[in-house]
């Protein structure tokens, strides 16, 4: 699950970038200036939200003095409160955000089990089955007389079943409904689709328009509400994570960056220049500071760091 939704790279380094210049400096000419570029546009609004969001987690490594840099942060959110009255709190970036990331951060608080940024957790259930929650995810855990039910709010589960010859293992995302006949299997559950690895066993799926599909052991499905892709094969890096482990095997860059942002607690961007570069090879999740050492070594590529808490990894 993208933590950025649909903002563009250009406009979150953009927003970064200002974010700088403001602590640096702070003028009034600047605010004018920063003031001017997030009513240019809705994205630059939803950028300048985002980056202000993961600055919070990182407020000790600021380097102004404590009242000049609660100053600033006041008069920017007085700004903002201006902006968004008159860019509109429909617009098209803002609403986006407010409609969809922001139900999912609440939502995941109400959930069974959640984890955040940079966190896995393993857990064994009332039945027995062994159940492996990924970073940035939300699970829900429905067990009676007559059914197992797990409900994957948004984010990614491994699931190894027990056996139940009178309780059916099921798993329910926004795109319809898994069935578990003996399995081992991941279910990853993104915007607009869920993706099935299935490892051991057989998954029976049914999405919402009712279409049924039975995945066997070593395939792969992604399915939206309506229907279902091609199969493919199992990709073997939707299980190595539960060992903290990222696989890449042609992996584009992009598509691994993206992976890696899950688990540091700051912003981790890749230019959609090196964005493309296939990626061979294991990384450390858990440590991503030596992820990005190993890619640096391996790939045309440099980790820029514009704050403590803000890389991007860039053409050499």
């Amino acid at each position: 699950m993208s933590t950025t939704g649909k903002l563009s790279h250009a406009s979150l380094e953009q927003a970064a970038q200002w974010y700088v210049r403001l602590q640096d400096q702070g003028s009034t000419q600047e605010q004018q200036r920063w003031q001017a570029w997030v009513a240019q546009h809705p994205e630059h609004l939803a950028a300048w939200q985002y980056v202000e969001r993961v600055s919070q987690r990182f407020a000790p490594l600021l380097d102004q003095p404590q009242g000049a840099s609660r100053a600033l942060r006041s008069t920017r959110r007085q700004t903002l409160k201006t902006l968004l009255v008159v860019c509109g709190g429909s617009t098209l970036a803002w609403g986006t955000w407010r409609t969809t990331a922001l139900p999912r951060l609440v939502g995941g608080w109400s959930a069974d089990y959640a984890t955040a940024s940079g966190e896995t957790r393993d857990t064994l259930l009332a039945d027995g089955s062994h159940v492996w929650l990924n970073a940035l995810s939300a699970l829900d855990v429905r067990f009676d007389a007559v059914q197992r039910l797990l409900n994957l709010r948004f984010g990614e589960v491994l699931i190894d079943t027990a056996k139940d010859a009178h309780r059916p293992f099921l798993v329910d995302t926004e795109q319809g409904r898994m069935q578990a006949l003996g399995t081992r299997f991941s279910v990853v559950h993104d915007d607009n689709h869920t993706q099935l690895n299935v490892f051991e066993g057989r998954v029976r799926v049914t999405t919402l328009s009712q279409q049924v599909r039975i995945i066997e052991a070593g395939q792969q499905s992604v399915f939206t509400r309506d229907g279902f892709q091609p199969t493919a094969s199992a990709s073997q890096a939707r299980e190595a994570w539960s060992r903290g482990v990222l696989l890449a095997d042609n992996l584009p860059l992009g598509e691994l960056v993206a992976e890696l942002n899950r688990y540091r607690p700051g912003h981790l961007g890749c230019d959609p220049s090196v964005a493309q570069l296939p990626v061979m090879g294991s990384f450390p999740l858990m440590d991503s500071d030596h992820a990005l050492h190993l890619l640096q070594a391996a790939l045309p590529v440099r980790v820029e760091r514009l704050m403590p808490w803000w890389a991007t990894v860039r053409p050499q």
